[in-house]
């Protein structure tokens, strides 16, 4: 189940992005700390929920810091309404490794959150996931798009909740940094390679990079593959129906080394990105006044959730472009994470059967870096104008979106840490000069993992 959208698909969503995102950074205001901004959510419960007085359940996922934090407060709300005892189980990545392991031991949590497509196949190949439930598929049924739905099922069998949505194409940046340096938010990728340019000779990096983090790298490729190479080329490679050899991928990487190759443009440079993990990538970004580390960071809406662990505020000092268009489109990647039963239970299923709903994902999105595709939370549970225009924007796409294309692939690519495409692609930071050599051992490490 790798094929997800049209050959429309990212061209719409990124038409939707462009248009709320390049107005949102003239917007003042409404930043996360912003004591009029509605705080929206549900008056009263929107989905009945069993009683479980006594029932103690484990749930696992790879957040961690801010990001576990805030769902724990949909985990506390859970236990409220149900009398369940609910413990949050902090995985490692590849979680298909994690969760092997503890089922092995035969401790298995009750649900986990995956955040690739290929760990929720390999669980369902492994017999791990449970069906869900005609609760949950009643809540996805009414709160769901179609092609969200989809991402959930395994040979047209319904095992997943989304419950968390990204647009990974979007790059913030240090409105001081940018005012102090003259620039204006870029619209295409050689107007950022200029920005970048003017940013780095004022004396601020122009861009923060998590090298540290391998899934990074693979969202920079992803867009700039996008972009350049087209929707059908895009699903073709993340089927792995053309190697990681052709021409398509030699000119992303290429592009991709003109922002790479130039140290000037990197915090830190080179090695200094290959040593910044995600988290600090954010915050570096967004302290220092008007010479931060650098002046900006590429990755999704949840990028939010870091930038509140700073003085800044989103819609102030933090503001957001598209990622800009390299060929005729700006692109749009979504990702997202799956909720998935892992033990046939009663409170496994009312687990799904909440993250389903509406009441749960408005509890997170007013934390703040946190997006849902369920069609039926209010908007203004957002707790600020950029974050709600990012929501309305994934909502009004529908279907049209493209997935991200290492979380379809086997996790022993595109999903493992110091292994296959995340390493590839850190080598290629390293020295991106060496495109034929990373397209050599993308290739073969693709070749391996999809069992050509």
């Amino acid at each position: 189940m790798r094929e997800h959208g049209t050959s429309r698909t990212a061209l719409r969503w990124a038409a939707l992005a462009a248009a709320g995102g390049l107005a949102l950074t003239a917007c003042g205001g409404g930043g996360a700390k912003d004591p009029q901004a509605p705080q929206g959510g549900t008056a009263t419960p929107t989905v009945q929920l069993p009683k479980l007085p006594g029932e103690k359940l484990e749930v696992a996922a790879v957040w961690t810091g801010p990001e576990q934090e805030n769902f724990t407060k949909v985990l506390k709300e859970f236990e409220k309404r149900t009398g369940a005892s609910v413990t949050f189980v902090p995985a490692q990545d590849p979680i298909v490794t994690f969760l092997g392991s503890k089922i092995a031991g035969g401790a298995p949590p009750d649900v986990a959150l995956l955040p690739q497509v290929g760990a929720l196949v390999s669980a369902v190949q492994n017999k791990w996931a449970q069906p869900v439930g005609p609760e949950a598929a009643a809540q996805l049924d009414a709160n769901y798009s179609p092609g969200w739905k989809a991402l959930g099922a395994v040979g047209g069998t319904q095992y997943g909740v989304y419950y968390k949505a990204a647009n990974k194409s979007l790059i913030w940046y240090n409105a001081k940094a940018f005012e102090a340096a003259g620039v204006k938010p870029p619209a295409t990728w050689k107007e950022l390679i200029a920005a970048a340019d003017t940013l780095s000779a004022s004396g601020t990096p122009a861009v923060s990079v998590a090298g540290a983090d391998g899934w990074t790298l693979t969202d920079w490729f992803e867009n700039v593959y996008l972009s350049q190479a087209g929707p059908e080329k895009y699903d073709q490679l993340a089927k792995h129906e053309i190697k990681w050899t052709d021409t398509s991928v030699t000119q992303a990487l290429t592009t991709l080394a003109e922002l790479f190759g130039r140290k000037d443009f990197l915090a830190g440079g080179n090695s200094g990105a290959l040593a910044t993990e995600f988290p600090k990538s954010v915050t570096q970004t967004f302290t220092g006044g008007d010479r931060p580390a650098a002046a900006m960071v590429f990755e999704g809406d949840f990028v939010a959730v870091n930038i509140a662990q700073t003085e800044a505020k989103v819609g102030e000092d933090a503001l957001v472009f598209p990622f800009p268009a390299v060929g005729g489109k700006a692109p749009v990647v979504s990702g997202g994470d799956v909720a998935v039963a892992l033990k046939p239970s009663k409170g496994a299923q009312a687990l799904l059967t909440f993250l389903a709903s509406a009441d749960a994902a408005e509890i997170q999105a007013r934390a703040g870096g946190f997006l849902s595709p369920n069609r039926a939370v209010d908007p203004a549970a957002y707790p600020n104008d950029i974050q709600r225009d990012i929501a309305k924007a994934l909502i009004a796409a529908g279907d049209d979106f493209r997935f991200d294309m290492s979380d379809q692939a086997p996790a022993a690519f595109g999903g493992t840490p110091g292994a296959g495409e995340w390493k590839a692609l850190q080598d290629f930071l390293a020295n991106p000069s060496d495109v034929a050599g990373t397209q050599a051992k993308l290739e073969a490490e693709a070749a391996k993992a999809y069992k050509d």
